[in-house]
């Protein structure tokens, strides 16, 4: 099984960046790599065991995902993917918000557990980590980011 994790400190108040981040339908509004999303069954975007239908810009790959978990006292949710157009298995991953109390910033985690279906382990755990974790906390600190 493959593991990746990335972090990033983003220059927002925790509860600015986890406002953004528990909208699990959110993403087209953060993350650069996304384009229509939309919960499935009209279910709220916070709902536990909702799953979010959602397309990539680069190519319109179609993407299906299940939210696990969501605690706002943790500032933590999880999501497996059902669907996917990236050679991935039994992908679970989770983010997690932390308050930089010095700063009153950030901390960001992003991490996930996966099976590779094809090609080498290594690029697709360079591949989720780089373009689509580092990339979404790039974008979401420019978003966010005190002016």
């Amino acid at each position: 099984m493959a593991s990746v994790y990335r972090s990033a400190v983003i220059d927002a108040p925790a509860a600015k960046v986890w406002a953004l981040v528990r909208d699990f339908n959110g993403l087209p509004k953060w993350h650069p790599a996304i384009g229509k999303s939309a919960i499935e069954g009209g279910l709220p975007g916070d709902r536990v065991g909702c799953v979010r239908r959602f397309t990539l810009k680069k190519d319109g790959g179609l993407l299906r995902e299940k939210l696990l978990t969501l605690s706002d006292s943790a500032r933590e949710l999880t999501y497996n993917i059902l669907v996917s157009p990236m050679p991935v298995a039994n992908y679970v991953a989770t983010m997690r918000v932390t308050p930089v109390t010095v700063g009153n910033r950030s901390f960001a985690e992003w991490w996930a557990e996966f099976d590779v279906t094809s090609g080498p382990e290594h690029v697709q755990v360079s591949d989720i980590g780089d373009n689509v974790f580092v990339a979404g906390f790039a974008a979401m600190n420019r978003k966010l980011a005190r002016k």
